[in-house]
């Protein structure tokens, strides 16, 4: 009996001394400094606690027994998938389609015209007040926001200007004819392409009605025309953020990494349209300030990732840490199979930090709503924007605090599997994401110094 708790007790203190190592080495590479100190706490308490069993295999066998018992239950009950209360899947035959000129970044750009301005809030007079409140806050870039550096604030400017100057490339000539192709081989080819060109995952799905925008409104010269619904199937891409530069939000690095990203994904799928093209099938790319589609819906419904409560996309992988890009085209592609479910959204029912932390209350504490015919969570954009025109910066306190943005490391991929299997699982996950980098962030008072050193 005694040699046997002490063969189960050393493997017990192998096993925990092993994840506290990996968790501290992982923290501090991370730069995550209270949880490389906690790690470093209960790697010591586990050697002092499971020490004294395996020195003193004489003393208190009983408690130790019991000790042994309750954490080989709970580790076994621990991979039990028990989720009661799961969150239904989402109705969509009855969604209204949203109307692009709604959108707050369309509402900002229309202050510079007078035309569009009155036709707008003649349809929309609830959002005059509020709007013109937004309309007199700085642009980006200008030196009154928070984060407004003379030296790097250009460098987002010059990539958003980039963007504006690549939309032409995302729709173009079809070559003719129509090539007969073999499906399967044309998207193994399509999506090897993309991971090619630095997408992370690759989504396909058959495009619906609730997936596109019913009327333009980003830009004067198309505002107000219909979009084209014409297309049959949607392609989604993944581009990941760098968890280091988000984690610095709200600061000018968050929308520094933002425009980088859009960069890339919009050089993804201007790719990816055109390579469609060759083959004679119509095809579109849909990225940053360029959308028909809207990129959050075809995200989650394609299968590799929830809807979060900050009303972002959650990836399987790398939570809201990601930037998205949409190809349509009037192919008929085979739809991309659905990963595992997480349970990502059981677990964004009692999580809550990314709500409590925003900056500008945008992000709401209760069950998820319903509009547009369609329960799905978002924020308060009116808030949200009026906040990054003060600061400068697209934020992201939200997704910086999020559980599941961290990286692609073992110790975090365990935990996503731990999560996924109950809900007292993620209660766990919970508490001990608290206590390793705290339920609060600290809001930097100004950027760091070395915006691109992450």
């Amino acid at each position: 009996m005694t040699s046997s708790l002490t063969l189960i007790n050393t493997l017990f203190f192998t096993g925990f001394s092993l994840f506290f190592i990996l968790l501290g080495i992982c923290s501090f590479v991370e730069k995550e400094i209270r949880a490389t100190w906690i790690a470093l706490a209960f790697l010591i308490s586990t050697t002092l606690f499971w020490g004294f069993f395996i020195l003193n295999p004489k003393m208190l066998p009983g408690l130790n027994l019991v000790v042994v018992s309750g954490i080989s239950l709970a580790g076994l009950f621990s991979l039990v998938r028990f989720f009661p209360q799961k969150t239904p899947k989402r109705e969509t035959s009855r969604a209204i389609q949203y109307d692009e000129r709604d959108n707050m970044f369309a509402r900002n750009n229309i202050q510079h015209h007078p035309q569009l301005m009155d036709t707008y809030y003649k349809l929309h007079p609830e959002n005059l007040s509020c709007d013109l409140q937004i309309h007199n806050k700085p642009e980006f870039g200008d030196i009154r926001q928070v984060y407004h550096d003379d030296y790097t604030a250009p460098c987002y400017g010059a990539a958003f200007e980039y963007l504006e100057k690549t939309i032409p490339l995302s729709d173009g000539i079809v070559a003719p004819p129509k090539k007969q192709v073999d499906i399967q081989k044309f998207t193994t080819a399509l999506l090897d392409m993309i991971g090619f060109y630095g997408g992370c995952d690759v989504g396909i799905l058959p495009l619906e009605p609730h997936h596109f925008y019913s009327h333009k409104g980003r830009h004067a010269r198309n505002w107000g025309d219909k979009t084209d619904q014409t297309h049959k199937t949607a392609i989604v891409i993944v581009v990941p953020m760098r968890t280091a530069m988000i984690k610095q939000g709200p600061t000018s690095t968050v929308i520094q990494e933002s425009a980088q990203k859009y960069v890339e994904a919009a050089k993804i799928s201007n790719i990816a349209a055109a390579y469609i093209r060759q083959f004679g099938f119509k095809a579109r790319a849909h990225n940053d300030a360029n959308y028909e589609t809207l990129c959050v819906p075809l995200a989650v419904e394609s299968g590799m990732g929830e809807l979060g409560r900050m009303g972002l996309f959650m990836h399987k992988t790398h939570g809201p840490c990601v930037r998205l890009a949409i190809v349509t085209t009037e192919m008929e592609l085979p739809a991309s199979p659905e990963s595992p479910c997480l349970h990502m959204e059981d677990f964004c029912q009692i999580c809550k930090k990314c709500a409590d932390n925003c900056p500008s209350n945008s992000i709401s504490h209760g069950d998820e709503p319903s509009s547009r015919n369609l329960r799905h969570w978002s924020i308060d954009q009116e808030k949200c924007f009026s906040y990054w025109k003060t600061i400068g910066s697209d934020c992201g306190v939200c997704i910086s605090v999020c559980p599941y943005t961290k990286p692609n490391t073992l110790v975090h991929k365990l935990v996503r599997i731990y999560i996924s299997r109950n809900i007292f699982n993620q209660k766990i996950a919970l508490f001990m994401d608290d206590l390793l980098y705290g339920r609060h962030k600290k809001i930097p008072r100004k950027n760091p110094a070395r915006l691109f050193r992450f």
